[in-house]
């Protein structure tokens, strides 16, 4: 929220912003895959390990140099340790599940990290946006926010250090004469890109409010401190389905659950550019949160099912390059769609694709189930 903010304040476009946006999913389009064999081969510690270091350089040089280039390098530095630590968690978490029951249960605990954060990170930093400097919005309270998100990764690494570690005693032989299966092959199984498909979709839909929500409060006089809260509301909303979920697990089906929220998003979608006040935008950034919040939990679920045990980590690399390459064109394209016929018509086109795609969820009825 800090870095499209500051970008809009020093004069850049919509269009620039939309750039910006999108180099925080550049580079983990580049290291999904290494990062996926570096959690295979050497477990969970060492990748969150070098996530910390990159995240806190990228977002404490944002911090000394508050200039548009240097928000560039941070993005692409803190979006590479987002997606490298993110492997890693699942494929951990991955490990201590087994069946179709816990499966949702475990991804919808480890998937209230990124809701909380959600929160923690847009509301602190505009409050330290608006209150930290000497003026509202002036460079050191933007300096004081980079700052703050400098400092968080290192309790994640602090966390980390206990955790047992799931890591091959030793590297199958290979067979002579044997094609070793790569990673784009697992695209041939139609449920797997079905799954891949409707992650794409609604993956779309948390970049477009990231990106919209910023200019439409900006365009409207909206402080930072109250665009903050209702990128906010969503994360809140987000963690009280997910915490809600475990305790239904095993009466919730994956494919009944996405399909209902890809259709309560595309509802939302189109409601959402038409309110103006910071409440009713707040409200409805709630209800999105409880739609794209659910989604998830339940996508890892049915990944976890429909791949092989021995693939899973491939799986989630391709999951994650698939979708961030998505991230890198979407912003950019939102940017220059929101030039041309204005930022609300994003939100109206995306909840369109989106509604037209829940048919893909319908045939997700096939998952075989190990509860």
């Amino acid at each position: 929220m800090a870095a499209p903010l500051l970008a809009l304040k020093q004069g850049f476009s919509a269009a620039a912003v939309g750039v910006l946006l999108a180099l925080f999913a550049l580079t983990q389009v580049f290291l999904a895959l290494p990062a996926g064999r570096l959690a295979d081969r050497r477990g969970l510690k060492l990748p969150i390990t070098l996530s910390v270091l990159a995240a806190c350089s990228g977002a404490a040089m944002a911090a000394a140099f508050p200039v548009f280039a240097v928000l560039c390098l941070a993005a692409l530095l803190t979006g590479a340790a987002s997606g490298t630590a993110i492997i890693a968690l699942q494929r951990h978490v991955g490990r201590i599940a087994s069946g179709g029951t816990q499966l949702r249960q475990v991804f919808s605990w480890v998937s209230l990290g990124p809701a909380v954060s959600n929160f923690v990170g847009p509301v602190a930093c505009g409050l330290l946006i608006d209150h930290a400097g000497h003026l509202p919005g002036d460079d050191t309270g933007f300096r004081m926010a980079f700052l703050f998100v400098a400092l968080l990764p290192l309790v994640s690494w602090l966390l980390v250090q206990t955790a047992h570690e799931f890591v091959p005693k030793a590297a199958p032989e290979a067979v002579p004469g044997q094609v070793k299966p790569k990673a784009w092959d697992l695209l041939r199984q139609p449920m797997f890109r079905r799954l891949i498909l409707i992650n794409w979709f609604l993956s779309s839909c948390w970049d477009v409010h990231t990106f919209v929500v910023p200019i439409l409060g900006f365009q409207r006089g909206l402080s930072a401190a109250s665009v903050g809260a209702i990128l906010g509301a969503l994360a809140i909303a987000a963690t009280a389905i997910r915490l809600l979920i475990p305790l239904l697990a095993a009466h919730l089906k994956e494919w009944q659950v996405i399909m209902t929220a890809m259709l309560a998003t595309a509802v939302l979608f189109g409601v959402y550019p038409l309110l103006h006040s910071a409440w009713a935008m707040g409200a409805c950034s709630a209800l999105l949160g409880l739609a794209l919040g659910s989604v998830q939990p339940m996508v890892m679920s049915t990944l976890h099912q429909i791949t092989p045990p021995a693939r899973q980590g491939e799986a989630l690399a391709l999951r994650l390059m698939t979708i961030n390459a998505s991230s890198v064109m979407m912003p950019m394209l939102f940017g220059t769609v929101g030039m041309a016929i204005g930022v609300a018509s994003v939100f109206w086109a995306v909840g369109a694709v989106v509604g037209l795609g829940a048919r893909a969820a319908w045939l997700l009825q096939g998952t075989a189930h190990r509860s």
